[in-house]
Protein backbone atom coordinates (compact mmCIF):
# COMPACT_ATOMS: atom_id res chain seq x y z
CA UNK A 1 0.00 0.00 0.00
CA UNK A 2 1.07 3.25 -1.27
CA UNK A 3 2.09 5.53 1.75
CA UNK A 4 -0.86 8.79 1.73
CA UNK A 5 0.26 12.00 1.55
CA UNK A 6 -1.09 14.97 3.53
CA UNK A 7 -3.30 16.11 1.05
CA UNK A 8 -4.94 12.33 0.49
CA UNK A 9 -8.61 12.22 0.63
CA UNK A 10 -10.38 9.14 1.43
CA UNK A 11 -8.96 6.02 0.38
CA UNK A 12 -9.80 3.41 -2.06
CA UNK A 13 -9.40 0.91 0.72
CA UNK A 14 -11.65 2.97 2.99
CA UNK A 15 -14.98 3.80 1.21
CA UNK A 16 -16.02 4.94 3.96
CA UNK A 17 -15.54 7.06 7.01
CA UNK A 18 -13.59 5.14 9.72
CA UNK A 19 -14.94 4.71 13.48
CA UNK A 20 -13.36 3.13 16.35
CA UNK A 21 -13.60 2.69 19.26
CA UNK A 22 -13.44 -0.71 22.53
CA UNK A 23 -14.85 -3.53 21.60
CA UNK A 24 -14.09 -7.60 21.94
CA UNK A 25 -15.35 -9.85 18.66
CA UNK A 26 -18.45 -11.96 19.91
CA UNK A 27 -21.26 -14.23 19.31
CA UNK A 28 -19.57 -14.73 15.35
CA UNK A 29 -21.62 -17.30 14.65
CA UNK A 30 -25.15 -14.47 14.62
CA UNK A 31 -23.44 -11.74 13.15
CA UNK A 32 -22.84 -10.65 9.39
CA UNK A 33 -19.59 -10.62 7.99
CA UNK A 34 -19.65 -6.55 7.71
CA UNK A 35 -21.32 -7.18 11.65
CA UNK A 36 -17.81 -8.83 12.28
CA UNK A 37 -15.33 -6.40 10.30
CA UNK A 38 -16.70 -3.52 12.25
CA UNK A 39 -15.99 -5.10 15.45
CA UNK A 40 -12.71 -7.01 14.27
CA UNK A 41 -11.70 -3.21 13.34
CA UNK A 42 -12.18 -1.52 16.96
CA UNK A 43 -10.39 -4.86 18.44
CA UNK A 44 -7.65 -4.03 16.46
CA UNK A 45 -7.20 -0.38 17.07
CA UNK A 46 -7.42 -0.75 20.77
CA UNK A 47 -4.08 -3.51 20.12
CA UNK A 48 -2.71 -0.79 17.95
CA UNK A 49 -2.98 1.98 20.13
CA UNK A 50 -1.05 -0.04 23.10
CA UNK A 51 1.80 -0.73 20.99
CA UNK A 52 2.07 2.70 18.77
CA UNK A 53 0.49 6.27 18.58
CA UNK A 54 -2.48 6.85 16.14
CA UNK A 55 -0.01 8.81 13.42
CA UNK A 56 2.40 5.37 13.12
CA UNK A 57 -0.81 3.67 11.66
CA UNK A 58 -2.36 3.61 7.92
CA UNK A 59 -4.98 5.90 8.57
CA UNK A 60 -7.49 4.46 6.25
CA UNK A 61 -9.75 1.60 7.50
CA UNK A 62 -9.38 -0.92 5.45
CA UNK A 63 -12.09 -3.49 6.68
CA UNK A 64 -14.43 -0.66 5.42
CA UNK A 65 -14.26 -2.74 2.17
CA UNK A 66 -16.01 -5.29 3.58
CA UNK A 67 -19.69 -3.99 3.54
CA UNK A 68 -18.82 -2.35 -0.06
CA UNK A 69 -18.18 -6.39 -1.54
CA UNK A 70 -20.78 -7.81 0.21
CA UNK A 71 -23.08 -5.91 -0.43
CA UNK A 72 -21.40 -6.14 -4.38
CA UNK A 73 -21.72 -9.72 -4.22
CA UNK A 74 -25.54 -9.82 -3.00
CA UNK A 75 -26.40 -8.17 -6.50
CA UNK A 76 -25.28 -11.47 -7.89
CA UNK A 77 -26.51 -13.80 -5.20
CA UNK A 78 -23.05 -15.23 -3.81
CA UNK A 79 -21.25 -14.71 -0.79
CA UNK A 80 -17.55 -13.17 -0.33
CA UNK A 81 -16.84 -16.23 2.05
CA UNK A 82 -17.98 -19.00 -0.13
CA UNK A 83 -16.02 -17.29 -3.11
CA UNK A 84 -12.87 -17.72 -0.54
CA UNK A 85 -13.27 -21.67 -0.11
CA UNK A 86 -11.34 -24.36 -2.42
CA UNK A 87 -9.12 -26.37 -2.87
CA UNK A 88 -6.01 -24.19 -2.46
CA UNK A 89 -7.21 -23.17 1.03
CA UNK A 90 -5.39 -20.09 1.36
CA UNK A 91 -6.15 -16.66 0.00
CA UNK A 92 -3.95 -13.51 -0.44
CA UNK A 93 -4.33 -9.32 0.31
CA UNK A 94 -1.85 -7.66 -2.24
CA UNK A 95 -0.71 -4.19 -0.78
CA UNK A 96 -2.56 -4.95 2.85
CA UNK A 97 -1.29 -1.63 4.45
CA UNK A 98 -1.04 -2.58 8.04
CA UNK A 99 -2.67 -6.24 7.43
CA UNK A 100 -5.97 -5.54 9.33
CA UNK A 101 -8.14 -7.54 6.14
CA UNK A 102 -5.41 -10.90 6.46
CA UNK A 103 -6.08 -10.98 9.98
CA UNK A 104 -9.87 -10.56 9.68
CA UNK A 105 -9.74 -13.24 6.82
CA UNK A 106 -7.62 -15.40 9.34
CA UNK A 107 -10.03 -15.34 12.00
CA UNK A 108 -12.96 -16.33 9.83
CA UNK A 109 -10.87 -19.53 9.26
CA UNK A 110 -8.69 -19.06 6.30
CA UNK A 111 -4.75 -19.18 5.98
CA UNK A 112 -4.05 -15.65 4.63
CA UNK A 113 -0.69 -14.54 2.76
CA UNK A 114 0.43 -10.52 3.05
CA UNK A 115 2.32 -9.26 0.01
CA UNK A 116 3.14 -5.79 0.10
CA UNK A 117 6.03 -3.72 -0.96
CA UNK A 118 8.10 -2.73 2.16
CA UNK A 119 9.84 0.74 0.74
CA UNK A 120 6.19 1.84 0.22
CA UNK A 121 4.31 0.46 2.77
CA UNK A 122 2.86 3.48 4.93
CA UNK A 123 5.58 2.28 7.85
CA UNK A 124 7.59 0.05 5.92
CA UNK A 125 5.77 -2.88 7.16
CA UNK A 126 6.50 -2.88 10.86
CA UNK A 127 2.59 -2.38 11.55
CA UNK A 128 1.80 -5.65 10.06
CA UNK A 129 4.53 -7.32 11.84
CA UNK A 130 3.62 -5.65 15.16
CA UNK A 131 0.07 -6.79 14.49
CA UNK A 132 1.44 -10.22 13.34
CA UNK A 133 3.01 -10.68 16.87
CA UNK A 134 0.59 -9.09 19.26
CA UNK A 135 -2.04 -11.23 17.39
CA UNK A 136 -0.15 -14.69 17.35
CA UNK A 137 -1.14 -14.74 14.25
CA UNK A 138 0.18 -17.41 11.45
CA UNK A 139 -0.33 -14.80 8.05
CA UNK A 140 2.68 -15.00 6.12
CA UNK A 141 3.91 -11.52 4.70
CA UNK A 142 6.10 -11.81 1.69
CA UNK A 143 7.67 -9.01 0.46
CA UNK A 144 7.38 -8.02 -3.64
CA UNK A 145 7.82 -4.74 -5.66
CA UNK A 146 5.31 -5.32 -8.19
CA UNK A 147 6.39 -3.04 -10.88
CA UNK A 148 9.65 -5.27 -10.89
CA UNK A 149 7.58 -7.75 -12.91
CA UNK A 150 9.53 -10.60 -10.82
CA UNK A 151 7.21 -13.39 -9.86
CA UNK A 152 5.46 -12.50 -7.48
CA UNK A 153 5.35 -15.90 -5.83
CA UNK A 154 4.68 -19.97 -6.86
CA UNK A 155 1.86 -20.09 -4.51
CA UNK A 156 -1.74 -20.63 -5.67
CA UNK A 157 -4.29 -19.24 -4.14
CA UNK A 158 -8.33 -19.13 -4.12
CA UNK A 159 -8.91 -15.41 -3.56
CA UNK A 160 -6.82 -12.28 -4.05
CA UNK A 161 -7.86 -8.99 -2.77
CA UNK A 162 -6.60 -6.94 -4.58
CA UNK A 163 -8.06 -3.18 -3.29
CA UNK A 164 -6.36 0.33 -4.27
CA UNK A 165 -3.16 -0.77 -5.43
CA UNK A 166 -3.89 -1.12 -9.87
CA UNK A 167 -3.53 2.80 -10.60
CA UNK A 168 -0.29 2.57 -8.51
CA UNK A 169 1.57 0.29 -10.39
CA UNK A 170 3.42 1.57 -13.63
CA UNK A 171 1.88 -1.74 -15.74
CA UNK A 172 -1.28 -2.52 -14.89
CA UNK A 173 -1.82 -5.22 -17.99
CA UNK A 174 1.29 -7.54 -16.26
CA UNK A 175 0.52 -7.75 -13.04
CA UNK A 176 -3.90 -8.89 -13.87
CA UNK A 177 -2.54 -11.48 -16.08
CA UNK A 178 -0.13 -12.70 -13.82
CA UNK A 179 -2.51 -12.88 -10.88
CA UNK A 180 -4.89 -14.72 -13.13
CA UNK A 181 -2.70 -17.41 -12.91
CA UNK A 182 -2.29 -17.37 -9.10
CA UNK A 183 -5.96 -17.09 -8.12
CA UNK A 184 -9.83 -18.06 -9.42
CA UNK A 185 -11.03 -14.92 -7.69
CA UNK A 186 -9.92 -11.23 -7.36
CA UNK A 187 -11.70 -8.89 -5.05
CA UNK A 188 -10.34 -5.40 -6.95
CA UNK A 189 -11.10 -1.86 -6.46
CA UNK A 190 -9.42 0.76 -8.43
CA UNK A 191 -9.89 4.75 -9.13
CA UNK A 192 -11.62 6.05 -12.50
CA UNK A 193 -12.60 8.77 -13.74
CA UNK A 194 -15.62 9.62 -15.91
CA UNK A 195 -14.26 13.03 -17.27
CA UNK A 196 -11.21 14.87 -17.78
CA UNK A 197 -10.67 18.05 -15.41
CA UNK A 198 -11.76 20.48 -18.14
CA UNK A 199 -14.99 18.44 -18.95
CA UNK A 200 -14.07 16.26 -21.50
CA UNK A 201 -16.00 12.77 -21.86
CA UNK A 202 -14.08 9.47 -21.25
CA UNK A 203 -16.57 6.68 -19.68
CA UNK A 204 -18.08 5.68 -23.11
CA UNK A 205 -14.43 4.70 -24.57
CA UNK A 206 -11.50 2.20 -23.28
CA UNK A 207 -9.13 5.09 -21.83
CA UNK A 208 -6.65 5.35 -19.58
CA UNK A 209 -5.26 9.15 -18.25
CA UNK A 210 -1.72 8.92 -17.00
CA UNK A 211 -1.03 11.53 -14.20
CA UNK A 212 1.58 13.77 -14.11
CA UNK A 213 3.72 13.01 -11.15
CA UNK A 214 1.71 15.72 -8.79
CA UNK A 215 -1.24 15.65 -10.29
CA UNK A 216 -3.17 13.41 -8.03
CA UNK A 217 -2.97 13.84 -4.13
CA UNK A 218 0.75 15.67 -5.03
CA UNK A 219 1.93 11.65 -4.98
CA UNK A 220 4.26 10.70 -7.43
CA UNK A 221 3.60 7.10 -7.06
CA UNK A 222 -0.14 7.33 -9.09
CA UNK A 223 0.47 6.55 -12.78
CA UNK A 224 -3.00 5.02 -14.42
CA UNK A 225 -6.66 5.90 -14.05
CA UNK A 226 -9.01 4.44 -16.09
CA UNK A 227 -12.08 5.16 -17.63
CA UNK A 228 -15.57 2.70 -16.87
CA UNK A 229 -15.05 1.33 -19.75
CA UNK A 230 -11.05 1.00 -20.00
CA UNK A 231 -11.30 -0.73 -16.98
CA UNK A 232 -13.66 -3.63 -18.26
CA UNK A 233 -11.78 -3.97 -21.01
CA UNK A 234 -8.44 -4.60 -19.30
CA UNK A 235 -10.18 -6.78 -16.90
CA UNK A 236 -11.40 -8.56 -20.12
CA UNK A 237 -7.90 -8.23 -21.94
CA UNK A 238 -6.18 -9.90 -19.02
CA UNK A 239 -7.95 -13.00 -18.72
CA UNK A 240 -10.78 -12.49 -16.37
CA UNK A 241 -14.21 -12.71 -16.57
CA UNK A 242 -16.13 -9.36 -14.72
CA UNK A 243 -18.75 -11.55 -11.88
CA UNK A 244 -19.98 -8.24 -10.91
CA UNK A 245 -19.12 -3.92 -10.69
CA UNK A 246 -20.11 -1.27 -8.84
CA UNK A 247 -18.80 2.36 -8.36
CA UNK A 248 -18.82 4.49 -4.65
CA UNK A 249 -18.13 8.31 -4.66
CA UNK A 250 -18.94 10.63 -7.14
CA UNK A 251 -20.55 8.64 -9.93
CA UNK A 252 -21.46 11.81 -12.04
CA UNK A 253 -18.73 14.05 -13.13
CA UNK A 254 -15.35 12.02 -11.61
CA UNK A 255 -12.18 13.41 -12.48
CA UNK A 256 -8.48 11.75 -12.78
CA UNK A 257 -6.94 13.52 -10.21
CA UNK A 258 -9.99 16.28 -8.02
CA UNK A 259 -9.84 15.16 -4.46
CA UNK A 260 -13.61 15.92 -4.46
CA UNK A 261 -14.23 14.07 -7.43
CA UNK A 262 -12.92 11.12 -6.75
CA UNK A 263 -14.79 7.67 -8.00
CA UNK A 264 -13.27 4.01 -7.30
CA UNK A 265 -15.11 0.55 -9.19
CA UNK A 266 -15.56 -2.45 -7.41
CA UNK A 267 -15.17 -5.51 -9.28
CA UNK A 268 -15.16 -9.05 -8.55
CA UNK A 269 -13.51 -11.08 -11.07
CA UNK A 270 -12.89 -14.88 -12.04
CA UNK A 271 -9.86 -16.31 -13.70
CA UNK A 272 -10.74 -17.79 -16.98
CA UNK A 273 -7.04 -18.95 -17.10
CA UNK A 274 -7.56 -21.80 -14.32
CA UNK A 275 -10.02 -24.40 -13.59
CA UNK A 276 -13.16 -23.37 -12.01
CA UNK A 277 -16.93 -24.75 -10.58
CA UNK A 278 -19.13 -22.03 -8.82
CA UNK A 279 -22.94 -22.30 -7.79
CA UNK A 280 -25.10 -19.52 -8.11
CA UNK A 281 -26.86 -18.74 -6.01
CA UNK A 282 -25.08 -19.62 -2.61
CA UNK A 283 -26.10 -20.22 -0.41
CA UNK A 284 -29.14 -20.89 -1.80
CA UNK A 285 -32.33 -18.73 -0.75
CA UNK A 286 -33.92 -19.63 2.70
CA UNK A 287 -37.55 -21.39 2.11
CA UNK A 288 -39.62 -25.01 2.77
CA UNK A 289 -39.62 -25.96 -0.37
CA UNK A 290 -35.84 -27.69 -1.65
CA UNK A 291 -33.46 -25.16 -3.31
CA UNK A 292 -32.12 -25.40 -6.17
CA UNK A 293 -28.64 -23.83 -7.29
CA UNK A 294 -26.99 -23.93 -10.66
CA UNK A 295 -23.61 -25.65 -10.88
CA UNK A 296 -20.83 -24.31 -14.00
CA UNK A 297 -18.04 -25.39 -14.42
CA UNK A 298 -14.76 -25.26 -16.65
CA UNK A 299 -11.73 -26.85 -16.89
CA UNK A 300 -9.99 -24.05 -18.86
CA UNK A 301 -8.40 -26.23 -21.44
CA UNK A 302 -9.26 -28.83 -23.88
CA UNK A 303 -9.71 -31.85 -21.88
CA UNK A 304 -12.81 -32.88 -20.36
CA UNK A 305 -13.71 -32.98 -16.72
CA UNK A 306 -15.80 -34.67 -14.50
CA UNK A 307 -18.24 -33.22 -11.77
CA UNK A 308 -18.80 -35.17 -8.34
CA UNK A 309 -20.99 -34.07 -4.99
CA UNK A 310 -20.49 -35.51 -1.68
CA UNK A 311 -22.93 -34.63 0.85
CA UNK A 312 -21.62 -33.19 4.93
CA UNK A 313 -18.07 -35.10 3.51
CA UNK A 314 -19.86 -38.69 2.66
CA UNK A 315 -19.48 -40.83 -0.23
CA UNK A 316 -19.22 -39.10 -3.78
CA UNK A 317 -21.49 -39.33 -6.41
CA UNK A 318 -21.26 -38.14 -10.36
CA UNK A 319 -23.09 -35.29 -10.90
CA UNK A 320 -22.40 -34.67 -14.47
CA UNK A 321 -19.23 -34.31 -17.32
CA UNK A 322 -18.09 -32.24 -19.69
CA UNK A 323 -15.75 -29.45 -20.26
CA UNK A 324 -17.81 -26.70 -19.61
CA UNK A 325 -21.19 -26.23 -19.06
CA UNK A 326 -24.18 -26.17 -16.63
CA UNK A 327 -26.45 -27.82 -14.48
CA UNK A 328 -29.68 -27.49 -11.95
CA UNK A 329 -29.05 -29.08 -8.58
CA UNK A 330 -32.71 -28.84 -7.66
CA UNK A 331 -31.91 -30.84 -3.91
CA UNK A 332 -30.56 -28.50 -1.97
CA UNK A 333 -31.47 -28.63 1.81
CA UNK A 334 -31.23 -26.30 4.52
CA UNK A 335 -28.13 -27.80 7.07
CA UNK A 336 -26.27 -29.66 4.48
CA UNK A 337 -22.94 -28.36 3.38
CA UNK A 338 -23.11 -29.92 -0.72
CA UNK A 339 -19.22 -29.84 -1.77
CA UNK A 340 -18.73 -30.49 -5.54
CA UNK A 341 -15.63 -30.86 -7.04
CA UNK A 342 -14.36 -30.66 -10.68
CA UNK A 343 -11.68 -33.45 -11.46
CA UNK A 344 -10.03 -34.07 -14.51
CA UNK A 345 -11.26 -37.04 -17.17
CA UNK A 346 -10.56 -39.72 -14.91
CA UNK A 347 -10.82 -38.76 -11.69
CA UNK A 348 -7.49 -38.62 -10.51
CA UNK A 349 -6.66 -34.74 -10.32
CA UNK A 350 -8.89 -32.62 -8.23
CA UNK A 351 -9.10 -29.13 -10.05
CA UNK A 352 -11.94 -27.14 -7.99
CA UNK A 353 -14.71 -27.58 -5.95
CA UNK A 354 -17.15 -25.49 -4.20
CA UNK A 355 -19.31 -25.83 -0.65
CA UNK A 356 -22.98 -25.32 -1.31
CA UNK A 357 -25.29 -24.40 1.64
CA UNK A 358 -28.99 -23.23 2.56
CA UNK A 359 -29.65 -20.36 3.95
CA UNK A 360 -31.26 -20.55 7.59
CA UNK A 361 -33.33 -17.59 7.26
Amino acid sequence: MRRPTATQGQSERDPMPRSRGKGKLTSEERRSLTDLAKQYEKLLWEIKLAHRPESFWYPYGTLRNIPVLEQLLATVELDLLQLCRGSHRKIADIGAADADLAFFMEKMGFSVDVIENRLTNFNLLEGARIMKEALKSSVIIREADLDSQLPLSSEKYDAIFFLGILYHLKNPFFILEKLARMTKYCFLSTRIASQTADGRPLSAYPLAYLLDPNECNNDNTNFWIFSDQGLKRLIKRTGWSLLCYGTVGNTTNSTPADLDRDQRAFCVLRSNVLPWIMALPNPVPAGEAKGRTTISWNTADESDGMVYVSSNGGEESLFATSRQDSAVASWIHTGTNYEFRLYNSDHTELLDKVVVTKATQ
